[in-house]
């Protein structure tokens, strides 16, 4: 039985902060690390204008290095906080907290995180919420540590107690699981009433096994926002037409349908013969704000202005992001953000 008085937040409800883990020469940055820093400053100086930031640095050699790039830039630094701790690498979005609420109350939920299925070392990021409640940056809410792999950037919540998410990456997670006892775990562990899944759908360097935040985003509304392929000569047509299928045949807790919000194509971006995954569906939602990942492209606007109209209201801020794909992510994947009042002294 699920705890109904809990529940996990939509991304466009009130936020506390967001969090991100800053790249250094230890990770796997450390190749074109002043490329990916520009992103990161330009992200922190965007989620500023509207909120706190919580910044994790490896030690204070990187906060101060982190404090000194930050001061050039117009990011309000009276809205950052700093914490030290040890990662492996950057992707809050998989290994940051998954955080229930009811009310004032939070529950975080730590989840097993494997590196994504085991391709990559993952041992510190699976410690980061520990080290992160240890540290005091959450209050009173309680930790929840739940043995199943599961990366908050493969589900989708609608606030209400629908949870969207694919069964290509929870599949290579969890082979031995049938569809049915994965969507228990999920409506228990995360105290849902409905998961849906989405069959088809996935992006060429993405190696998340196909995340639903490069694919398919919740809106206010009733609406889903996802990545469309016009292009009928491209690999990725067929399979994101056919999951434009899918979500068309999704109905709402009330029966309807949602209202869907295709979004351009990127032309391919190809570095050293490898296809970057360029989603614009990999946008973060902010206070009074959306934050829309930009990747110097001829679609980047009209992403940006659909994204804009899904969520009405809200201030629209392209954020260069070219610089993530090359490690197979974008903005969305580089933070967590963090609901109500969650946010300790």
């Amino acid at each position: 039985m699920t705890d109904s008085t809990l529940r996990l937040p939509a991304e466009w409800e009130p936020q506390a902060a967001v969090l991100i883990a800053w790249p250094h020469v230890d990770t796997d940055w450390a190749e074109r690390l002043a490329d990916v820093e520009s992103t990161y400053l330009a992200l922190a100086a965007a989620v500023t204008r509207f909120q706190p930031l919580i910044i994790v640095v490896a030690d204070a050699s990187l906060r101060a290095h982190v404090t000194a790039k930050l001061q050039g830039t117009q990011a309000d630094m009276a809205r950052i906080r700093f914490v030290e701790l040890p990662y492996d690498d950057t992707w809050l979005r998989d290994s940051g907290p998954i955080t229930l609420r009811d009310g004032d109350r939070f529950q975080l939920t730590d989840f097993r995180f494997t590196g994504w299925g085991g391709k990559f070392g993952a041992e510190q990021d699976d410690a980061l919420i520990a080290g992160l409640v240890e540290a005091g940056v959450f209050g009173k809410a309680a930790h929840k540590r739940i043995d199943w792999a599961l990366e908050g950037g493969g589900i989708e919540s609608d606030g209400d107690g629908t949870i969207l998410t694919t069964w290509r990456c929870l599949a290579q997670r969890h082979p031995e699981q049938s569809r049915e006892e994965m969507s228990t775990i999920l409506r228990d562990s995360l105290h849902a009433k409905r998961i849906l899944w989405l069959d088809y759908g996935y992006l060429e360097g993405d190696d998340t096994d196909a995340h639903i935040d490069t694919l398919a985003r919740f809106a206010p509304g009733e609406r889903i926002v996802y990545q469309a392929c016009s292009d009928a000569g491209d690999v990725h047509h067929s399979e994101l037409q056919r999951m434009g299928e899918e979500l068309s045949a999704l109905r709402t807790a009330d029966g309807k349908p949602y209202t869907l919000y295709p979004l351009p194509w990127a032309q391919p971006i190809i570095d050293d013969d490898r296809r970057l995954a360029a989603s614009y569906a990999n946008y973060l939602i902010v206070n009074g704000a959306v934050l829309v990942p930009a990747y110097g492209d001829a679609a980047d606007n009209e992403a940006a202005r659909i994204i804009g109209e899904a969520h009405p209201g809200r201030v629209v801020v392209q954020v260069p992001c070219r610089p993530l794909i090359w490690q197979n992510g974008s903005l969305h994947c580089i933070t967590m953000q963090l609901p109500g009042d969650l946010i300790g002294g």
